[in-house]
């Protein structure tokens, strides 16, 4: 998200990511509707862009929003580096050679990775994501296994 959007915006993907999290949509079109129904129009060129900075995979089942955690209101820090935590991952699993394996809900591996690589960790080379799992590639074993330990005191910590 860019920083310096308008509130509108703001309130829109604040919106969206609601709707996303409470019930099944299955299209951008069913997004404008119930965005006008709380009162928010929207063009679809610019919901689809939303849709994209949001993160959010289309399934067959419908929108699936990430389910992350922001450390400050959502978007950017000072840098204007996403500022956003995996909030709900499934389990971390060892660190494997110079890789760190970590489990994601269905459709959620995008956005994780995403926020991972933009968080800019120390020892984090870059992430590959498939559906539900995120490799996290390190310089070496030993950056693998101080990132598993990292990043599994942060999911004791919300625990």
């Amino acid at each position: 998200m860019n920083q310096h959007r308008d509130p509108g915006s703001l309130r829109r993907q604040e919106a969206i990511v609601d709707l996303a999290r409470s019930s099944t949509v299955r299209s951008q079109g069913e997004f404008q509707r119930l965005l006008r129904k709380r009162g928010i129009v929207v063009a679809q060129p610019t919901l689809s862009r939303d849709l994209r900075e949001l993160g959010l995979a289309k399934t067959p089942r419908g929108y699936l929003a990430p389910r992350l955690r922001w450390r400050s209101s959502p978007g950017r820090d000072a840098r204007g580096k996403a500022s956003a935590r995996p909030a709900e991952l499934r389990a971390l699993g060892p660190a494997v050679g110079s890789l760190v394996v970590v489990r994601t809900p269905p459709a959620a591996a995008h956005p994780v990775a995403r926020a991972l690589d933009e968080a800019e960790l120390a020892g984090v080379a870059g992430t590959i994501a498939g559906d539900d799992t995120v490799f996290v590639a390190t310089p070496s074993d030993s950056a693998a296994r101080a990132l598993a330990r990292r990043l599994a005191a942060s999911l004791e910590r919300r625990a």
